[in-house]
């Protein structure tokens, strides 16, 4: 039986209790429950500063953590799924259940409600937080700080179009494995601002085409696509915004950028991308 690395908490050693009679190795665990407690951290597929980074985990982000060492967490991200290691520092425990999460695209960290004090951190869309309080326009935290209330949603609400989410990170750098307003790349765009809709997706774009949508023609002209439609080449995606016109993270500009589907196609398609290979509607 093969199991995708990426989704997968199993190493020679140690391997999710789950998989027990499944797979072999020395032992395993059930994990432990924590939470993410800085504003992202990176999660690497090895417990390495040097080793690649294949996503971020954002704030109040639920995590089952299978082994901790030498400052590294071994760790299963609960909302895609993603496996791989956290710094330690990063996590914290559960705390109170969160009840908002942040639907501007960024939002600071206070001491007090007050804009003049110095900010403590900052918090990136979709972060999920425990609001217990209210002044004024600021909502208090679980752990005593403060944020810009209207900066906030309730943890169930959904934006009406995630495509205006994507357009809020237009000019944002390009970052492999980034999922926040400082740098983000192109899964990591659409599974971000689908999050913002309600809408759950897997990280990377070979599982986002592979589980998002039904498949919708490739008419030699790029004819008939509609805003929201994403669009696939075999190691990218981007988002329509009308029948012409899409927005991607791309690392041609190094930011999110809009450009016309034709252009961006023919420039593609002489890359080790090639042709696209998938158009899905939602």
């Amino acid at each position: 039986m093969s199991f995708d690395r990426r989704i997968t908490p199993i190493r020679a050693d140690l391997a999710d209790e789950r998989l027990r009679g499944q797979v072999e190795a020395e032992r395993y665990t059930t994990g432990t429950a924590r939470r993410v407690v800085a504003s992202f951290a990176p999660l690497h597929r090895n417990p390495s500063r040097e080793a690649p980074v294949d996503t971020q985990a954002i704030f109040g982000e639920a995590v089952t953590v299978y082994n901790e060492h030498e400052g590294w967490a071994w760790v299963q991200l609960h909302e895609d799924g993603y496996v791989g290691y956290l710094p330690g520092a990063a996590l914290g425990e559960p705390g109170p259940a969160p009840t908002h999460r942040v639907a501007a695209i960024r939002t600071f960290v206070y001491p007090g409600p007050n804009l003049k004090l110095p900010y403590r951190d900052y918090l990136t869309l979709n972060s999920k937080l425990a609001v217990t309080d209210t002044e004024g326009d600021y909502a208090r935290l679980a752990d005593g700080f403060w944020v810009y209330a209207p900066h906030l949603a309730p943890l169930d609400s959904k934006e009406p179009d995630y495509v205006s989410v994507a357009e809020r990170f237009l000019h944002t750098p390009y970052l492999w494995g980034g999922k926040t307003s400082l740098g983000i790349d192109c899964s990591g765009l659409t599974q971000t601002v689908l999050a913002a809709a309600g809408i759950k997706a897997p990280r990377d774009s070979d599982m986002q085409e592979r589980e998002l949508g039904t498949a919708v023609e490739i008419k030699p002209d790029l004819g008939g696509l509609r805003r929201g439609d994403l669009v696939f080449w075999k190691g990218h995606v981007g988002l329509m915004m009308d029948e012409t016109h899409f927005i991607h993270a791309t690392g041609h500009s190094m930011t999110v950028m809009i450009e016309p589907l034709a252009a961006a196609e023919e420039r593609i398609r002489r890359t080790s991308y090639g042709p696209i290979s998938s158009v899905k509607r939602l």
